[in-house]
């Protein structure tokens, strides 16, 4: 079993940063396949992938958030998403995910609001 635990929300004018942060309680890049990541959810709308990173430092972007949102990892159990130019079609519940051991596991989320 694997827990994430996010943090650094909050609300945001239209055009600044916030980072998140994502804590998971073991371990998580040990093998290739390994891969944390960060998904948002909207009110009304599908969860949605927003970027993830491999045991590796692969990358990957969602096109609405490229040369925004830059993904980053610390170590084997810490994943940051610093978010820039932020807008308000920004505003979602933004959820960490980690694929570890063939497990899929998500964080409580954390709320992010862009105002205009």
């Amino acid at each position: 079993q694997v827990q994430l635990v996010e943090s650094g929300g909050g609300l945001v004018q239209a055009g600044g940063s916030l980072r998140l942060s994502c804590a998971a309680s073991r371990t998580i890049f040990s093998f290739s396949i390994d891969v944390m990541g960060w998904y948002r959810q909207a009110p009304g709308k599908q969860r949605e992938l927003v970027a993830t990173i491999t045991s590796g430092g692969n990358t990957n972007y969602a096109d609405s958030v490229k040369g925004r949102f830059s993904i980053s990892k610390d170590g084997a159990r810490m994943v940051y998403l610093q978010m820039s130019s932020l807008k308000p079609e920004d505003t979602a519940v933004y959820y960490c995910n980690a694929l570890y051991m063939g497990g899929n596991y998500w964080g409580q989320g954390t709320q992010v609001t862009v105002s205009s």
